[in-house]
């Protein structure tokens, strides 16, 4: 199941030096795969874990891939981050973190972390006149129930905000926001295969739903987004939900269904665009737009005319709980994939 094809031209990416922060995880390793089509310059990993790096420089050789670069460093050093972005045209910050029980536990890890973290990134960027920045955020950062969604929070403004800064340098900072990568590590797929093995899954509440999107189909919207990105926008794309007793079934129709109810931090539906996000928010054919406010909007609704349809209306909500659920079989496709 394909909802974006990537659509860009080759010029955007030939012959330029990208960074990818947090890029050994599961989003820089596919965006890595899709950067090499287009024969970039540079391609920096940049993350503290230098056991991941190391498997990744066997997935990605230098002497195979001489684009490639692998940095340690930690995006609380400020100093660190102003030398990797050296000469580089364009950021995907991606490092984050983002479990939620621990970020519960370690609340000011979280905030070093993802907000001021944020905050080192945007002055290293602009100090290096980066290009182009896309942030990578949430869901969960719509109408926050814990601390990694109000960190997430924090982390949109301030990137929205940064386009603030840069003066009449051409300098552009703009935030993605989507739900769950289906199957991802830490995701409920993975448990559910799992628990599949002993016939009984357990599930926190029969109403909830997310929101799906594949790997593949995140990395093809962030670099379209970013490909087409004026600055101060957040790019949602439009996504199918499904309800969690919906997938067990699909799973194993015959399996046993244990309710434990709601953890701390969870909501029954996530929402990609609140109540008072709505009327600033653009419409288009497969993705919205959301504004900090209507000004420019002109200049906006011209940027994005082949693929605009309308405005937003007022106190619309964009919630897993109010969309459209995707059918089993396609359902059924996406767990097979994965």
């Amino acid at each position: 199941m394909e909802l974006y094809k990537l659509n860009i031209d080759n010029s955007f990416i030939e012959g330029k030096n990208i960074l990818i922060t947090g890029g050994t995880g599961s989003f820089g390793n596919k965006m890595v795969e899709t950067l090499l089509q287009f024969n970039p310059s540079k391609i920096i990993i940049f993350s503290r874990d230098e056991f991941k790096q190391y498997h990744m420089g066997k997935k990605f050789p230098v002497k195979k891939y001489p684009c490639m670069r692998y940095l340690i460093g930690d995006i609380r050093d400020y100093e660190r981050l102003n030398f990797a972005f050296n000469e580089v045209d364009l950021v995907f910050h991606a490092a984050a973190l983002k479990q939620v029980p621990a970020m519960e536990y370690n609340p000011t890890e979280a905030i070093k972390t993802n907000i001021y973290g944020a905050e080192n990134l945007i002055r290293a960027a602009i100090n290096n006149n980066v290009k182009k920045v896309i942030a990578i955020s949430t869901d969960k950062a719509v109408s926050p129930v814990n601390l990694y969604g109000a960190t997430k929070m924090c982390f949109e403004k301030l990137f929205l905000a940064a386009n603030n800064l840069v003066g009449k340098r051409d300098i552009f900072f703009s935030v993605m926001r989507y739900g769950n990568v289906f199957g991802s590590r830490g995701s409920v797929v993975p448990l559910f295969l799992n628990q599949t093995k002993n016939n009984k899954f357990t599930i926190t509440d029969k109403r909830m739903t997310r929101f799906t999107i594949t790997l593949q189909d995140a990395i093809n919207f962030v670099l379209n987004s970013a490909y087409k990105m004026i600055g101060r926008e957040i790019f949602i794309p439009k996504l199918p939900s499904y309800n969690i007793v919906q997938l067990a079934k699909v799973i194993n129709p015959k399996a046993e269904i244990e309710y434990m109810g709601i953890r701390p931090g969870e909501k029954i539906h996530e929402c990609m665009i609140n109540t008072h996000e709505s009327h600033n928010t653009l419409n288009c054919n497969n993705y919205f737009i959301v504004l900090q406010n209507k000004n420019n909007l002109d200049k906006y609704i011209e940027n994005y005319k082949e693929d605009f349809v309308s405005i937003r209306g007022e106190n619309d909500e964009y919630s897993s709980g109010n969309n459209a659920l995707i059918e089993n079989e396609k359902l059924d496709e996406l767990i097979n994939i994965n």
